[in-house]
This record gives C-alpha cells, sequence and structure tokens, in this order.
C-alpha cells in the first residue's frame, strides 16, 4: 500500500520564484527537488487510494479556494522550510485531516534536509529566506498524493485531483 497525503501544489511561477531566492544550493542540505515541492494538508500513512479518495472527496466538498503564500524560512529538527501563510489555510487542512495527526499542524513547503545533530548547517538558508516572500495565489485544487521509496529515492505522484471553490 502507498504512503499517502493531500496537498497543495504551488503554480510554476510561486517555484521559479523560490528557486531563484535560494539561488546556487551548495553543500551540507539535501534538497528537495522543485518538481516535489508541496504544501501538505493532512498526512495518512499507508493506505488504499480508492478508499481515501473517496474519504477526502467526502470531507473537501463545499471547501473554497484558498489564498497562500510562502514566505520566510524556517526549520524543524532536519527540516529547513518556508512557512506557508493563508488565512483559510488551516481550516482546509483540518477538513482533509490534519487535525488527526498527533503534532500541530503548521503549514509550510519542505525545501530541504540535514543531520538533526547539525541543526547550524540550515542558519546561513534561514537568514538568507528571512525577507522572502511569494506573490500570494488561489490554491483552487487539492491533490491526494502517493509517496513511493524506490532505487532512485521517493517519488510523489498525484493520485487523485479535488477542485476547490464554487
Amino acid at each position: 500500500m502507498p504512503v499517502l497525503f493531500s496537498a497543495l501544489v504551488p503554480p510554476d511561477d510561486v517555484v521559479e520564484e523560490v528557486a531563484e531566492a535560494l539561488g546556487d544550493l551548495g553543500e551540507g542540505l539535501r534538497w528537495e527537488p522543485p518538481e516535489r515541492w508541496h504544501v501538505t494538508l493532512a498526512y495518512y500513512g499507508p493506505d488504499d487510494v480508492g478508499t481515501r479518495a473517496a474519504w477526502l472527496a467526502e470531507r473537501l466538498t463545499g471547501q473554497a479556494g484558498v489564498d497562500v503564500r510562502l514566505e520566510k524560512g524556517a526549520t524543524f529538527p532536519g527540516v529547513l522550510w518556508l512557512t506557508a501563510a493563508g488565512e483559510d489555510l488551516t481550516p482546509l487542512a483540518l477538513a482533509a485531516g490534519a487535525g488527526a495527526e498527533a503534532r500541530p499542524y503548521v503549514p509550510h513547503l519542505t525545501l530541504a534536509r540535514f543531520p538533526r545533530e547539525d541543526p547550524g548547517v540550515a542558519g546561513h538558508w534561514t537568514e538568507r529566506l528571512s525577507d522572502f516572500r511569494s506573490r500570494s495565489w488561489t490554491a483552487t485544487e487539492a491533490v491526494l498524493m502517493t509517496s513511493e521509496r524506490g532505487s532512485g529515492g521517493t517519488r510523489y505522484r498525484v493520485a487523485r485531483a479535488f477542485g476547490l471553490g464554487a
């Protein structure tokens, strides 16, 4: 069974904006490729795609599109990320199931990973991204994604898409 999560995928021009702000990536971090950048709404773990898609469709029916903006860099242990800001983002995530997780929902876009025992390696990047602010966009679609590990690393694939808004 694949590992599943729901997410919002930023538009191409916002992805380009982030990539431009990062510039040369350098060493010390394991960077997520831009084609995998997303704002997670909820993580489900191993699950059946059809069952979870039906459940998610029911939960997202009637949910409006949300305005989202990426801004300043921050870290969790071992993770460099950008804050995802938007007034209606957390309510959408809760509708998608984020409240079922043990930890509080923190909307973000993961940029890179680093050894937990070396948190200083991300300091340059949080400083560099402290004033970053992307343009706002209206997310009109949420996606159910699969995460599958293979010999070439982890691969994300959109399993289903759900329209948001009227």
